[in-house]
């Protein structure tokens, strides 16, 4: 103890189990930092899923926006879902929807290569959607 005190130090218990116990003369908060550190790297990230919903008549623009904000998603290493929502008389012109998804699709996975189509477009009553993993 008087040796750790008169080099400024902490005198730590490392293995407290051990016969005799073993003890190191260190700075006990760094020791406590670098320990705190390597547990925060073992984190891994929890994959969420995002979703982005439009609509048959979207714009253009819009539709730009709303890729960029998925791509900021699959960078972010999270799943996310594209949605086509139709209402009323829209049901008549699937194939407007349909060509909305696949210029999603092609901006996410084919332009800039940041996604793969992890799930094909679906129609499901209303609602045509897709999932986009990260690459």
């Amino acid at each position: 103890m008087q040796k750790a005190r008169d080099e400024g130090f902490d005198l730590v218990e490392v293995a407290p189990g051990e016969k005799p116990p073993v003890c190191r003369i260190m700075d006990f908060g760094k020791y406590k930092y670098e320990k705190g550190k390597k547990t925060s790297k073992n984190k891994s990230h929890q994959t969420k899923t995002k979703e982005i919903r439009v609509r048959p008549k979207t714009g253009q623009h819009d539709i730009e926006f709303k890729v960029k904000q998925a791509s900021g998603f699959l960078k972010h290493k999270d799943k996310v879902q594209v949605t086509v929502m139709f209402r009323g008389r829209e049901m008549a012109h699937i194939e407007e929807g349909r060509k909305v998804m696949n210029n999603i699709i092609d901006m996410l996975t084919v332009a800039e290569e940041i996604g793969k189509l992890e799930t094909p477009p679906q129609q499901n009553a209303k609602r045509m959607t897709c999932t986009i993993a990260p690459k």
